[in-house]
């Protein structure tokens, strides 16, 4: 029997290996780390060699070692069998991970396209929503998601940044199997010409949807530029008007109205935000108030293209003055040459709530005047109402009355951009059929709501440095 030491023993006394015990070591780990290739998520070579040491240039030896190898002060081809096993234990675990990673997902995923299949109906029943309205509650309730808990001036979480472009993308997906039949010609080589229907993607879509796209970057990039800011956050109650941040004495100055008492309370240095940054604040201000206003206008153009839902239709009144009221139709009829403005002026309006009803009584009258407008006629679609009205001429009053209420629903959301969705709006989207409209709608209702937000955080801190400028004056 051969009583030399085994190769494990060499390596316990300090035995360096022969060449070609290196090779064969060389062999067996390529095709340890070969074989995590297939996994989606892999980690770095940086990331699996963790155990190794920080060394200089001129620990190196000029021979070039394999990638594998873990960078230590001595020889770089040492590899006890203890780091073999660390090394395949720490490559077990990262694949483990990936694993586990992938699972989540692809349950995740599966959980969302079962809601999306079965309407949101969960036992199957067929009680569920449209497809529509299913898409739509789903960008909704995913922005409520992501951006929910964001509630100051700073980047996105990486996790909820992912989430969110990962999960629109699949939402988004199925506008790209919307196409619309256009009809072509086309000649046979024979000469003749023959009609043929061609597909192309949906007008409505290929617009706005790339806009939108565009504008959900530009908000992203908007919050990612919030990093090493000379201002931030503090708690409502947790810091007092002088407070210590990083060693130097800092200044609270907020006045908040109580009914945000749940948002953060942004700070500032004494004397205020640098030119600099007072000048960046502002431009990223106007930056989202353009955004804004082209969601808004995105919107608005989208839910006008919605039908009118019957249900609706049945629940207006049978005179506009039951909706308007004696001293608003009063005004409306009386007056030769109407202002909205002035109107809007004489009403006195205090609160977004009572914005928000005037705006359900206008619309509600404007259509209940239409409606009378083209009583004389037995069409009931209103899609041919809206084509009788054309016809009409200018000197029926209730036309009339019906675009002095059109006019003045108009200044009503000019002047107050922020009020929230009419119920003639909400009951568009609840008998939404269209799911290209759906996703329009959706996708430029959250846009809108994330610009708006991003606008008022500025505002908060302009705010809030305009106030520590004047103390200190």
């Amino acid at each position: 029997m051969d009583n030399s030491p085994s190769y494990d023993e060499h390596y316990d006394l300090g035995y360096q290996p022969s060449p070609s015990s290196v090779d064969q070591t060389d062999h067996s780990l390529a095709e340890t780390s070969t074989s995590g290739d297939s996994f989606m998520y892999r980690r770095t070579n940086s990331e699996t060699s963790a155990y190794s040491e920080s060394v200089d240039d001129s620990s190196y030896s000029g021979e070039a070692s394999p990638w594998f190898y873990p960078n230590v002060k001595s020889n770089p081809l040492s590899l006890t069998r203890l780091g073999l096993k660390q090394y395949n234990k720490n490559a077990s675990d990262d694949k483990l991970e990936d694993h586990k990673a992938v699972d989540s997902e692809l349950e995740m995923m599966k959980e969302r396209f079962a809601k999306l299949l079965l309407g949101e109906d969960m036992s199957g029943s067929g009680k569920g929503v449209c497809t529509a309205v299913t898409i739509s509650n789903s960008i909704t309730n995913l922005y409520a998601t992501v951006f929910g808990q964001n509630l100051r001036l700073e980047p996105l979480n990486p996790e909820k940044k992912a989430m969110w472009k990962r999960e629109m993308n699949c939402l988004l997906s199925v506008c790209d199997y919307m196409v619309e039949l256009i009809p072509i010609s086309q000649n046979l080589q024979e000469g003749a010409q023959v009609e043929l229907m061609e597909s192309r993607p949906r007008s409505d879509l290929y617009i706005n949807l790339p806009a939108l796209q565009k504008l959900d970057a530009m908000l992203i990039e908007v919050l990612d530029s919030f990093q090493d800011t000379e201002f931030w956050y503090a708690e409502k109650g947790s810091m007092s008007s002088n407070s210590t941040r990083t060693g130097s004495f800092r200044r609270v100055v907020v006045q908040r109205n109580e009914e945000k008492w749940w948002l953060p309370i942004p700070c500032v240095p004494p004397g205020g935000l640098s030119e600099k940054a007072r000048k960046l604040l502002k431009h990223k201000r106007d930056s989202c108030n353009q955004i804004h206003k082209a969601a808004m206008a995105i919107n608005s153009s989208i839910l006008a293209e919605m039908e009118i839902p019957d249900s609706y239709m049945s629940t207006l009144p049978k005179s506009g003055k039951a909706c308007l009221g004696d001293s608003i139709y009063h005004y409306m009829c009386t007056t030769d040459k109407f202002s909205p403005d002035q109107l809007l002026d004489c009403l006195d309006i205090a609160t977004e709530l009572e914005a928000l009803i005037l705006a359900d009584r206008v619309e509600a009258s404007m259509y209940t005047w239409r409606r009378k407008a083209c009583m004389s006629n037995s069409k009931s679609s209103w899609i041919m109402v809206k084509d009788l009205m054309s016809e009409t001429e200018w000197n029926d009053k209730n036309y009339v009355l019906a675009e002095r209420a059109e006019c003045l629903l108009f200044c009503l959301k000019q002047r107050y951009p922020e009020l929230s969705q009419t119920s003639l709006d909400t009951c568009k989207i609840q008998c939404n059929r269209d799911v290209g409209q759906a996703v329009l709608e959706s996708y430029s209702r959250v846009l809108e709501s994330l610009a708006f937000n991003i606008v008022a955080w500025i505002e908060d801190v302009i705010c809030v440095d305009r106030s520590a400028r004047n103390q200190d004056k």
